[in-house]
């Protein structure tokens, strides 16, 4: 069988990552890579032994599937181009920065019957994976995605570059429509969304709230379910998943001190742990080869980033709110 042959275009951090998979991966052949960045272009193109190009567009004829890790405002344009000229695209998140772009995106892959993956790599961490099998009735889940801050993102705040991970597992972990979405959130280092805390209320009771950092000293990525009978704690990063059951409190008191004890049955759940990245591009790959069905639905893929808008959205009104009631208080009135 011949080799797909693949390209990637735009070789930034995220880019190489995809660029070290794609040439360890058998049964495919980089045939090029792309960036407006030539000096980038040129050392990522000497380190891996892959053709460099100046234009996405020489990619046209030379490939079956390719990578797009531009910055956001790119992704809707190159995804575009790519599906018209009849490749796949792997497009890394979000999917665009407006629903209607996405959409059309969307549209345009099933005229073509292209592939169209949006790269939501938290999909693929084995932790997760087991996740949606032990959870069956959230009443609420905390997420945290915290972190330093980097100017390696120009684009985007935190609502489309982290926390949009949250959301899209958050959605299809619990499966009711959402009745109420509240938002706060500042900007400390940019002027976009460099902290978000969203509140999601669901019509089933349940509760999800998430909370996006890029203002934090400590990095952290977690996601916590309490259920009827369980509390479920999972750690992206480290891809472990703990449950908590039958857990009891109580206060100790003697003459030098009061302290809280908890107690309960810990269960650590094994977890297959492999490079996520390798398992979204595998995944991907299946289904341009072998027609296998997507992991997530269309509908799913837009409907996370339709409520990444809105918390967005949500976060630019209330921080114009909240200028104009400063103003009112500097002035008097």
């Amino acid at each position: 069988m011949d080799p797909v042959k693949a390209g990637v275009v735009g070789v930034g951090r995220m880019g190489e990552y995809h660029v070290g998979v794609l040439s360890q991966i058998p049964g495919v052949e980089l045939v090029g890579i792309c960036d407006v960045d030539s000096g980038r272009a040129r050392e990522i193109s000497t380190k891996y032994g892959v053709p460099e190009f100046s234009r996405h567009e020489q990619l046209f004829d030379k490939v079956d599937v390719v990578v797009l890790a531009v910055p956001t405002s790119l992704h809707y344009p190159i995804a575009r181009d790519f599906l018209q000229a009849g490749v796949h695209v792997l497009l890394e998140k979000p999917c665009a920065n407006n629903f209607q772009d996405a959409s059309h995106l969307f549209d345009l892959a099933a005229e073509k019957d292209r592939v169209l993956h949006i790269g939501h790599v938290e999909r693929f961490n084995g932790a997760v994976q087991e996740l949606y099998k032990i959870v069956d009735d959230p009443l609420f889940v905390d997420c945290k995605r915290l972190g330093p801050f980097s100017d390696r993102i120009k684009d985007d705040g935190v609502v489309l570059d982290m926390m949009i991970h949250d959301i899209d597992i958050v959605v299809n972990l619990i499966q009711a429509p959402i009745v109420r979405v509240n938002v706060v959130g500042t900007s400390v280092f940019t002027e976009k969304d460099d902290i978000v805390n969203a509140q999601l209320e669901f019509e089933n009771g349940c509760i999800a709230n998430i909370c996006a950092s890029r203002a934090s000293q400590n990095k952290q990525r977690t996601l916590s379910v309490t259920q009827k009978d369980s509390f479920v704690h999972l750690d992206y990063t480290e891809q472990e998943i703990f449950v908590h059951r039958k857990s009891s409190s109580q206060n100790e008191m003697n003459k030098e001190f009061l302290r809280y004890k908890q107690e309960s049955l810990v269960e650590r759940i094994f977890v297959h742990k492999d490079n996520p990245l390798k398992l979204e591009i595998q995944h991907f790959l299946d289904c341009v080869k072998n027609g296998s069905p997507r992991i997530v639905a269309v509908d799913k893929e837009l409907y996370s980033l339709e409520l990444a808008l809105e918390i967005l959205d949500l976060f630019q009104k209330q921080k114009a709110e909240s200028r104009e009631t400063l103003k009112k208080v500097k002035v008097g009135v």
